[in-house]
Protein backbone atom coordinates (compact mmCIF):
# COMPACT_ATOMS: atom_id res chain seq x y z
CA UNK A 1 0.00 0.00 0.00
CA UNK A 2 1.91 3.57 -0.65
CA UNK A 3 1.92 6.18 1.14
CA UNK A 4 -1.00 7.92 -0.39
CA UNK A 5 -3.46 5.35 0.43
CA UNK A 6 -2.09 4.52 3.94
CA UNK A 7 -4.88 7.34 6.21
CA UNK A 8 -3.03 9.50 8.22
CA UNK A 9 -4.36 10.20 11.60
CA UNK A 10 -7.07 13.05 11.26
CA UNK A 11 -6.59 13.42 7.75
CA UNK A 12 -10.88 14.17 5.86
CA UNK A 13 -11.10 13.99 2.08
CA UNK A 14 -14.36 14.95 -0.16
CA UNK A 15 -16.00 16.07 -2.99
CA UNK A 16 -17.54 19.55 -3.18
CA UNK A 17 -19.99 20.32 -5.99
CA UNK A 18 -20.33 24.32 -7.36
CA UNK A 19 -22.73 24.41 -8.97
CA UNK A 20 -25.08 27.76 -9.89
CA UNK A 21 -26.48 29.71 -13.36
CA UNK A 22 -24.42 30.96 -15.93
CA UNK A 23 -21.59 33.67 -14.97
CA UNK A 24 -22.44 33.54 -10.88
CA UNK A 25 -18.61 33.37 -10.74
CA UNK A 26 -18.18 29.71 -10.18
CA UNK A 27 -14.95 29.20 -12.33
CA UNK A 28 -13.49 32.83 -10.25
CA UNK A 29 -14.37 31.46 -7.17
CA UNK A 30 -12.89 27.85 -7.91
CA UNK A 31 -9.13 29.58 -8.70
CA UNK A 32 -9.58 31.34 -5.02
CA UNK A 33 -10.56 28.48 -3.49
CA UNK A 34 -7.40 26.32 -4.60
CA UNK A 35 -5.24 29.06 -5.11
CA UNK A 36 -3.93 29.11 -8.51
CA UNK A 37 -5.38 29.77 -11.98
CA UNK A 38 -7.31 26.07 -13.05
CA UNK A 39 -10.62 27.38 -14.97
CA UNK A 40 -11.10 29.75 -17.57
CA UNK A 41 -12.58 32.95 -16.53
CA UNK A 42 -14.56 35.30 -19.20
CA UNK A 43 -17.31 38.06 -19.00
CA UNK A 44 -19.27 35.51 -21.74
CA UNK A 45 -22.32 32.81 -20.11
CA UNK A 46 -21.35 29.48 -20.57
CA UNK A 47 -17.58 29.88 -20.67
CA UNK A 48 -17.20 26.64 -18.45
CA UNK A 49 -18.38 23.63 -21.04
CA UNK A 50 -17.14 20.69 -19.02
CA UNK A 51 -16.83 19.86 -15.38
CA UNK A 52 -13.12 20.90 -13.98
CA UNK A 53 -11.92 19.22 -10.86
CA UNK A 54 -9.44 21.10 -8.48
CA UNK A 55 -7.87 20.13 -5.47
CA UNK A 56 -7.38 22.57 -2.06
CA UNK A 57 -6.00 21.53 1.09
CA UNK A 58 -7.00 22.98 4.17
CA UNK A 59 -5.46 21.87 7.54
CA UNK A 60 -5.71 17.93 7.52
CA UNK A 61 -8.36 17.88 4.69
CA UNK A 62 -8.04 17.15 0.77
CA UNK A 63 -10.97 19.32 -0.92
CA UNK A 64 -11.97 17.97 -4.01
CA UNK A 65 -13.69 20.66 -6.27
CA UNK A 66 -16.11 20.20 -9.18
CA UNK A 67 -16.77 23.21 -11.19
CA UNK A 68 -19.91 22.28 -13.04
CA UNK A 69 -21.20 24.59 -16.10
CA UNK A 70 -23.90 27.41 -15.59
CA UNK A 71 -27.45 25.34 -15.23
CA UNK A 72 -29.74 27.79 -17.16
CA UNK A 73 -32.38 25.63 -19.40
CA UNK A 74 -31.14 24.38 -22.41
CA UNK A 75 -32.44 24.79 -26.24
CA UNK A 76 -29.18 22.98 -28.27
CA UNK A 77 -27.38 19.77 -27.60
CA UNK A 78 -23.92 21.38 -26.40
CA UNK A 79 -26.35 23.05 -23.75
CA UNK A 80 -28.17 20.17 -22.84
CA UNK A 81 -24.62 18.35 -22.35
CA UNK A 82 -23.31 21.45 -20.12
CA UNK A 83 -26.16 20.92 -17.80
CA UNK A 84 -26.48 17.27 -18.05
CA UNK A 85 -22.80 17.48 -16.81
CA UNK A 86 -23.61 20.06 -13.76
CA UNK A 87 -25.94 17.91 -12.62
CA UNK A 88 -24.19 14.90 -12.73
CA UNK A 89 -21.06 17.00 -11.07
CA UNK A 90 -23.57 17.63 -7.91
CA UNK A 91 -25.39 13.96 -8.08
CA UNK A 92 -22.00 12.44 -6.79
CA UNK A 93 -20.17 14.93 -4.33
CA UNK A 94 -20.24 14.91 -0.76
CA UNK A 95 -21.65 18.15 -0.29
CA UNK A 96 -23.33 21.09 -2.55
CA UNK A 97 -22.41 24.87 -2.82
CA UNK A 98 -25.01 26.86 -4.88
CA UNK A 99 -23.12 29.90 -6.29
CA UNK A 100 -25.95 32.97 -6.57
CA UNK A 101 -24.89 36.71 -8.34
CA UNK A 102 -25.93 38.45 -5.22
CA UNK A 103 -26.84 41.59 -7.60
CA UNK A 104 -29.35 39.43 -10.07
CA UNK A 105 -30.29 37.55 -6.95
CA UNK A 106 -33.25 35.19 -7.35
CA UNK A 107 -33.17 34.52 -11.37
CA UNK A 108 -35.21 32.19 -13.45
CA UNK A 109 -32.15 30.17 -13.52
CA UNK A 110 -31.57 30.41 -9.41
CA UNK A 111 -35.07 29.02 -8.78
CA UNK A 112 -34.48 26.27 -11.49
CA UNK A 113 -31.32 24.48 -9.58
CA UNK A 114 -33.65 25.18 -6.06
CA UNK A 115 -36.06 23.24 -7.30
CA UNK A 116 -33.38 20.38 -8.69
CA UNK A 117 -32.12 20.28 -5.39
CA UNK A 118 -35.54 19.81 -3.18
CA UNK A 119 -36.58 17.13 -6.38
CA UNK A 120 -33.28 15.21 -5.33
CA UNK A 121 -33.85 15.63 -2.31
CA UNK A 122 -30.05 17.27 -1.63
CA UNK A 123 -29.04 20.00 0.71
CA UNK A 124 -26.70 22.65 0.17
CA UNK A 125 -24.38 25.90 0.75
CA UNK A 126 -25.29 28.99 -0.50
CA UNK A 127 -22.88 31.49 -1.69
CA UNK A 128 -23.74 34.84 -2.64
CA UNK A 129 -21.34 36.60 -4.87
CA UNK A 130 -20.44 39.97 -5.67
CA UNK A 131 -21.20 41.28 -2.17
CA UNK A 132 -19.22 44.00 -2.77
CA UNK A 133 -21.78 45.29 -5.11
CA UNK A 134 -25.13 44.99 -3.41
CA UNK A 135 -26.84 47.29 -0.49
CA UNK A 136 -26.59 45.57 2.48
CA UNK A 137 -30.37 45.52 3.34
CA UNK A 138 -31.12 43.87 -0.30
CA UNK A 139 -28.19 41.10 0.84
CA UNK A 140 -30.12 40.62 4.11
CA UNK A 141 -33.26 40.11 2.49
CA UNK A 142 -31.94 37.95 -0.41
CA UNK A 143 -30.39 35.82 2.53
CA UNK A 144 -33.47 35.26 4.59
CA UNK A 145 -35.57 34.51 1.46
CA UNK A 146 -32.68 32.03 0.41
CA UNK A 147 -32.67 30.47 3.95
CA UNK A 148 -36.63 30.08 3.65
CA UNK A 149 -36.26 27.92 1.32
CA UNK A 150 -35.20 24.87 3.87
CA UNK A 151 -32.90 23.04 2.16
CA UNK A 152 -30.09 25.05 2.64
CA UNK A 153 -27.07 24.58 5.74
CA UNK A 154 -25.54 27.87 6.18
CA UNK A 155 -25.15 31.13 4.14
CA UNK A 156 -21.67 32.96 3.15
CA UNK A 157 -21.00 36.24 1.72
CA UNK A 158 -17.97 36.17 -0.66
CA UNK A 159 -16.31 38.39 -3.68
CA UNK A 160 -14.68 35.71 -5.69
CA UNK A 161 -13.40 38.47 -7.23
CA UNK A 162 -11.16 39.74 -4.35
CA UNK A 163 -11.20 36.76 -2.31
CA UNK A 164 -13.33 38.12 0.36
CA UNK A 165 -15.12 35.24 2.48
CA UNK A 166 -13.61 32.53 0.67
CA UNK A 167 -11.09 31.40 3.31
CA UNK A 168 -13.93 31.12 5.71
CA UNK A 169 -15.97 28.58 3.13
CA UNK A 170 -13.30 26.57 2.99
CA UNK A 171 -12.60 26.12 6.40
CA UNK A 172 -15.93 25.31 6.50
CA UNK A 173 -16.14 22.37 3.88
CA UNK A 174 -12.55 21.18 5.59
CA UNK A 175 -14.63 19.88 8.55
CA UNK A 176 -17.58 18.80 6.59
CA UNK A 177 -15.31 16.05 4.52
CA UNK A 178 -15.61 12.53 5.22
CA UNK A 179 -12.70 10.95 7.17
CA UNK A 180 -10.10 9.00 5.16
CA UNK A 181 -6.82 9.37 3.11
CA UNK A 182 -5.96 11.84 0.83
CA UNK A 183 -6.93 10.77 -2.64
CA UNK A 184 -4.17 12.68 -4.46
CA UNK A 185 -0.69 14.03 -3.81
CA UNK A 186 -0.75 17.31 -1.56
CA UNK A 187 0.93 19.19 -4.67
CA UNK A 188 -1.63 17.81 -7.19
CA UNK A 189 -4.11 20.81 -7.78
CA UNK A 190 -5.81 19.83 -11.17
CA UNK A 191 -7.19 16.57 -12.79
CA UNK A 192 -7.58 17.07 -16.29
CA UNK A 193 -4.35 16.63 -18.21
CA UNK A 194 -2.02 19.68 -19.88
CA UNK A 195 -2.95 19.23 -23.05
CA UNK A 196 -6.79 20.01 -22.26
CA UNK A 197 -5.46 22.98 -19.31
CA UNK A 198 -3.31 24.14 -22.48
CA UNK A 199 -6.39 24.29 -24.94
CA UNK A 200 -8.84 25.86 -22.06
CA UNK A 201 -6.55 28.70 -21.76
CA UNK A 202 -6.67 29.35 -25.43
CA UNK A 203 -9.98 28.88 -25.60
CA UNK A 204 -10.23 31.46 -23.21
CA UNK A 205 -8.38 34.16 -24.83
CA UNK A 206 -10.53 33.80 -28.07
CA UNK A 207 -13.40 35.08 -25.98
CA UNK A 208 -11.46 38.13 -24.33
CA UNK A 209 -10.33 39.03 -27.45
CA UNK A 210 -13.39 38.52 -29.83
CA UNK A 211 -15.59 39.43 -27.34
CA UNK A 212 -19.20 39.71 -29.14
CA UNK A 213 -17.76 38.99 -32.09
CA UNK A 214 -17.27 35.10 -31.98
CA UNK A 215 -19.64 32.69 -31.97
CA UNK A 216 -20.15 30.19 -29.03
CA UNK A 217 -19.65 27.17 -31.67
CA UNK A 218 -16.17 26.57 -31.37
CA UNK A 219 -13.92 24.24 -29.54
CA UNK A 220 -10.07 24.08 -29.28
CA UNK A 221 -8.31 21.03 -29.19
CA UNK A 222 -4.61 20.10 -28.51
CA UNK A 223 -3.31 17.99 -31.34
CA UNK A 224 0.36 17.69 -30.40
CA UNK A 225 2.32 18.16 -26.83
CA UNK A 226 6.18 17.84 -27.24
CA UNK A 227 8.60 18.41 -24.96
CA UNK A 228 12.38 19.78 -26.43
CA UNK A 229 15.82 18.96 -25.43
CA UNK A 230 16.34 22.72 -24.36
CA UNK A 231 13.05 22.00 -21.92
CA UNK A 232 10.64 23.98 -23.60
CA UNK A 233 7.58 22.67 -24.89
CA UNK A 234 5.99 22.66 -28.65
CA UNK A 235 1.90 22.77 -28.83
CA UNK A 236 -0.16 22.81 -31.60
CA UNK A 237 -3.59 23.25 -31.20
CA UNK A 238 -6.92 23.63 -33.70
CA UNK A 239 -9.09 25.79 -33.16
CA UNK A 240 -12.43 24.27 -34.99
CA UNK A 241 -14.85 27.20 -36.08
CA UNK A 242 -18.49 25.50 -37.07
CA UNK A 243 -18.62 27.95 -40.49
CA UNK A 244 -16.97 28.97 -43.34
CA UNK A 245 -17.60 32.94 -42.41
CA UNK A 246 -16.47 32.36 -39.19
CA UNK A 247 -12.86 31.74 -39.67
CA UNK A 248 -11.70 35.27 -40.93
CA UNK A 249 -13.16 36.64 -37.54
CA UNK A 250 -10.11 34.64 -35.63
CA UNK A 251 -7.71 34.99 -38.60
CA UNK A 252 -9.14 38.73 -38.18
CA UNK A 253 -7.07 40.94 -41.07
CA UNK A 254 -3.37 39.98 -42.15
CA UNK A 255 -3.41 37.27 -39.26
CA UNK A 256 -3.35 40.12 -36.76
CA UNK A 257 -6.16 38.53 -34.34
CA UNK A 258 -4.63 34.77 -34.17
CA UNK A 259 -1.32 36.22 -33.59
CA UNK A 260 -2.48 38.08 -30.52
CA UNK A 261 -4.08 35.46 -29.20
CA UNK A 262 -1.66 33.07 -29.65
CA UNK A 263 1.01 35.42 -28.15
CA UNK A 264 -1.62 35.87 -24.86
CA UNK A 265 -1.83 32.11 -24.80
CA UNK A 266 1.99 31.56 -25.08
CA UNK A 267 2.39 33.94 -22.26
CA UNK A 268 0.29 32.63 -19.76
CA UNK A 269 1.36 28.78 -20.50
CA UNK A 270 4.72 29.66 -19.89
CA UNK A 271 3.86 31.49 -16.46
CA UNK A 272 2.03 28.10 -15.66
CA UNK A 273 4.43 25.76 -16.92
CA UNK A 274 7.56 27.40 -16.11
CA UNK A 275 9.34 26.73 -18.80
CA UNK A 276 9.51 28.17 -22.62
CA UNK A 277 6.49 27.69 -25.12
CA UNK A 278 6.56 27.46 -28.85
CA UNK A 279 2.61 27.71 -29.71
CA UNK A 280 1.05 26.96 -33.25
CA UNK A 281 -2.87 27.59 -33.55
CA UNK A 282 -4.45 27.24 -36.72
CA UNK A 283 -8.28 27.22 -38.00
CA UNK A 284 -10.20 24.80 -39.38
CA UNK A 285 -13.80 24.56 -40.22
CA UNK A 286 -15.83 22.38 -38.90
CA UNK A 287 -19.31 22.41 -39.98
CA UNK A 288 -21.05 19.65 -38.39
CA UNK A 289 -18.74 19.48 -35.23
CA UNK A 290 -21.51 20.59 -32.93
CA UNK A 291 -23.60 16.89 -33.78
CA UNK A 292 -19.97 15.17 -33.47
CA UNK A 293 -20.01 12.83 -30.46
CA UNK A 294 -16.10 12.81 -30.80
CA UNK A 295 -16.19 16.59 -29.56
CA UNK A 296 -17.81 16.04 -27.04
CA UNK A 297 -15.94 13.32 -25.35
CA UNK A 298 -12.33 15.69 -26.07
CA UNK A 299 -14.45 18.16 -24.24
CA UNK A 300 -15.19 15.88 -21.09
CA UNK A 301 -19.20 16.15 -22.18
CA UNK A 302 -21.78 13.01 -22.59
CA UNK A 303 -23.36 13.26 -26.03
CA UNK A 304 -26.73 13.79 -25.85
CA UNK A 305 -28.94 12.04 -28.30
CA UNK A 306 -31.44 14.55 -28.26
CA UNK A 307 -30.44 18.35 -29.62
Amino acid sequence: MSDLQTPMEGTRCGYVALVGAPNAGKSTLLNQLVGAKIAIVSPKVQTTRARVTAIALEDMSQIIFVDTPGIFNPSRRLEKAMVDAAWSGAEDADRIALIIDAVKGLTKDVRRIIDGLKKNNRRAHIILNKIDLLKRDKLLGLAQALSDEGIFDEIFMISALNGDGVADFRKTLAGEMPEGPWLYPEDQLALAPMRQLAAEVTREKLFLRLNQELPYSLTVETESWEEKKDGSVRIQQVIFVSRANHKPIVLGKGGQTIKKIGAMAREELEESLGCRVHLFLFVKVREKWLDDPERYREMGLDFPKDK
